[in-house]
């Protein structure tokens, strides 16, 4: 199998990285916050919170798990090319991230996408020498069971195996030669996307899904929809994204959510340091109402993407990116540029 790759970095993913963490605030914020006003019915919050679950709620958790699963392919790849002990490595890589997850867990809530990435990760070992096809069959078999049994857990390592099966592709590697495959490729996942979208919104219930509901519009149907077809609206944003990407004007707007996402454990960090350090400062659990959430998402964007931009001005890497190099090849490694 040819494992060569190259050591430039893939802007790509950084950007889409970027574009993930940007929707997984708006899902985490309320888990962070305990307790939010429940929406009132027929209210512009109502409508919000049915947005977040119709085109937020686990969109954005798909693109970053498929991207750990792509990171994988990378690392295990440019480990192999300078005759390192890449199993062993990324073993280490995997506890760090995990140690990572627990101190996360300690302080925000009792489920974390890095612990949860760093064991399932482990299992994503032994398909690295398996045949790309393999993967990618093997992959969307997994997803599509998962999507029917609505469980977002279950989904985690089919979305890293469809990751490592996409490296192994190379799909994000010289893609103005075949834009005409991405653009066929976002025009189907549209048309899914719209169906998909249409079924999940005829059970949007009438008033909040926090409350009562008659069985007609059942909100357990509702959001279980929601994640039956998260990878399909999930694989569009990645096709439009990309689309947009190829046109210069776009790279240079959207440059500091490229530096947002190379920077992305210490910002998915950092975002919840900064919402507890809020709702500390101004006690705002049980006080706040979903639309209030959206201005608190907005100054957490703002303070974030100025911090990596000026940041990666003078350092290689964030500074806790930079730890977990360090803990993965067990030494010290420049950070200052």
């Amino acid at each position: 199998m040819k494992t060569e790759i190259s050591d430039k970095r893939i802007d790509v993913i950084d950007y889409l990285r970027g574009f993930a963490l940007l929707g997984i605030l708006l899902v985490n914020i309320p888990f962070f916050l305990i307790r939010v006003q429940p929406p009132l019915p027929n209210s512009f919050d109502e409508s919000y919170h049915h947005f977040l679950y119709l085109f937020v709620e686990g969109r954005f958790f798909t693109i970053f798990s498929f991207l750990f699963g792509y990171g994988f392919y990378i690392f295990m790849s440019r480990a192999k090319a300078k005759n390192e002990n890449a199993l062993f490595l990324f073993l280490r890589r995997l506890a760090a991230l995990f140690v990572m997850g627990c101190i996360h867990v300690t302080f925000v809530h009792d489920l974390d996408i890095l612990m949860a990435y760093a064991m399932v990760g482990f299992f994503l070992i032994p398909f690295y020498l398996v045949n790309k096809h393999i993967n990618l069959i093997v992959a969307l078999i997994g997803i599509i069971y998962s999507c029917y049994q609505g469980d977002k857990v279950v989904l985690i390592l089919p979305l890293l195996l469809l990751g490592l099966a996409a490296g192994q592709f190379r799909i994000f590697e010289n893609i103005s030669e075949k834009i005409w495959k991405y653009r066929i490729f976002t025009f189907i996942a549209f048309i899914l996307s719209i169906i998909g979208l249409w079924i999940q919104y005829s059970y949007v219930p009438t008033t909040s899904v926090d409350m009562p509901m008659n069985e007609a519009m059942d909100p357990k149907k509702f959001i279980e929809w929601g994640i039956t077809v998260g990878p399909i609206v999930s694989a569009f944003y990645v096709g439009i994204f990309i689309l947009l990407l190829q046109y210069s004007w776009v790279q240079k707007l959207l440059s500091p959510l490229k530096n947002y996402g190379r920077m992305s454990l210490t910002n998915y960090l950092s975002q919840s340091a900064l919402v507890l350090t809020v709702n500390y400062c101004l006690q705002l659990s049980g006080n706040v109402t979903y639309i209030h959430l959206i201005f608190l998402c907005m100054g957490i964007y703002v303070i974030q993407l100025l911090f990596s931009t000026v940041w990666l001005r003078f350092f290689r890497m964030g500074p806790l990116e930079w730890l977990w190099r360090i803990c993965t090849y067990w030494k010290l490694v420049p950070i200052k540029k």
